[in-house]
């Protein structure tokens, strides 16, 4: 199955609220020391997959579940500051 077709069967918003609670509970095991690193987090098994990208993340968690999509998160950020700092690199 490709990423396409995985995005169209599940519950973006389920997945981002989830991952959001998930990453709230567990983000003391990560920030300060990972801080700008990336995790790949599965809603279901809340199991967490550290990464120095968001690709590397991704890809750590998709060998254990290669048909599932995951909450991604950039440690020590929050989203709003994560994407104003994604638009500015594009400027």
């Amino acid at each position: 199955m490709n990423n396409e077709e995985l995005i169209k069967k599940v519950d973006i918003q389920k997945i981002a609220e989830e991952g959001a609670k998930i990453y709230e509970q567990t983000k003391v095991n990560y920030d300060p020391k990972e801080r700008g690193k990336f995790l790949a987090i599965d809603i279901d098994s809340k199991k967490t997959y550290l990464g120095n990208t968001s690709a590397e993340a991704l890809e750590s968690a998709r060998q254990n579940h290669p048909n599932k999509v995951f909450y991604v998160v950039k440690i020590g950020f929050d989203v709003a500051e994560t994407m104003s700092r994604s638009f500015a690199e594009i400027k």
